[in-house]
């Protein structure tokens, strides 16, 4: 099984193999707070990047420990790249932009970014 999301205009588009989840975590820090996110943390094994690699920048604040990815042309950040606290290599995946997933559907858990 697996699901797959873009950004707005399509250019960029993603694959994440496994079920689509029913829990999202929403973040508090300033960079989540402002663009809505709705986040599900996946290992990178699991992500694979369909097309759209030529349009997508990266953007990095605070630590610089998660390389946020962004289309070019619609500014849309469907997905990001880091480690998880173990030190794996994941993607957190912007479940605003994956279709069959209804977000108020989610179960959402809130995290104190703010305070990291």
């Amino acid at each position: 099984m697996s699901y797959e999301g873009s950004c707005h205009c399509g250019k960029v588009a993603f694959s994440v193999e496994g079920d689509a989840p029913t829990q999202a975590i929403a973040c508090n820090c300033s960079h989540c707070r402002r663009k809505g996110f709705l986040l599900s943390f996946v290992p990178a094994a699991q992500f694979t990047l369909l097309r759209g690699e030529d349009a997508l920048k990266s953007y990095l604040f605070n630590r610089h420990s998660i390389e946020h990815r962004f289309c070019t042309d619609c500014g849309t950040q469907p997905f990001a790249l880091g480690k998880m606290p173990d030190g794996s290599a994941m993607a957190a995946i912007n479940l605003r932009c994956v279709e069959a997933i209804d977000p108020d559907g989610l179960e959402v858990q809130k995290v104190d970014g703010a305070s990291f």
